[in-house]
């Protein structure tokens, strides 16, 4: 029976292979690299805010505890966002006629909330609760970096899951003791080692890398 193709045919059809398997190796690795991208993960994206707020000056310049803002931080799963009134306690007296704060002396006089676009933002299908991670010794700047040193507010971090079980899976390397959690540029005064053995067994911290822990 005659050859139905040229032998270069061999040729073409080992290319197409190999040519193919390194074609699809290389759209995932792309694939990989978008999915860990400051455009899919949000990761030091500056948000568009109503006012340039600044952690910096409020926190690392004027010294205002983290609490005085997030209110709830140490009670709830959500830190939350402080009201307009909070804003005014000082600025009805600091800054009162400056044009960046007419939001703030707008929304007060109306009774309306400032809509801040949120930054650290989980998906829906994650649960994230603050006040474990407190209790747990877990400090501000472990999730949101040095926010002190942030004149506007970003996500410090990709936040995904992968960065989660990192601290699920070895705690001890950001454990700290619970009145410092919210000190920023917390160094610990004795021997890390031992200290994230004592607080890991003192604060019973276990979080666990099941599914059902996150994804309830």
């Amino acid at each position: 029976m005659a050859q139905l193709f040229h032998r270069s045919a061999n040729a073409v059809a080992r290319f197409t292979i190999f040519g193919g398997v390194f074609l699809l190796a290389g759209l995932g690795y792309v694939g990989w690299i978008f999915a860990h991208s400051s455009f899919m993960t949000g990761e030091n994206v500056y948000l568009k805010q109503p006012v340039p707020f600044s952690h910096d000056h409020h926190t690392a310049g004027l010294g205002i505890d983290c609490r005085y803002c997030h209110t709830s931080v140490e009670e709830s799963n959500f830190a939350g966002i402080p009201p307009v009134a909070t804003c005014m306690n000082c600025h009805n007296i600091m800054w009162k006629r400056e044009d960046m704060l007419a939001p703030i002396r707008e929304a007060y006089a109306g009774g309306d909330a400032i809509q801040w676009s949120r930054v650290n933002d989980m998906p829906d299908y994650v649960y994230f609760d603050h006040s474990i991670h407190v209790r747990k010794g877990m400090g501000c700047e472990v999730c949101h970096g040095r926010v002190d040193r942030q004149p506007l507010i970003r996500q410090a971090t990709s936040m995904q899951m992968a960065w989660c079980l990192d601290c699920h899976r070895d705690p001890g390397k950001y454990i700290r003791p619970r009145e410092e959690v919210f000190t920023m540029g917390y160094r610990p005064t004795e021997d890390s080692r031992s200290m994230a053995e004592r607080l890991l067994k003192e604060y019973d911290v276990n979080p666990g890398t099941d599914c059902g822990v996150c994804h309830r």
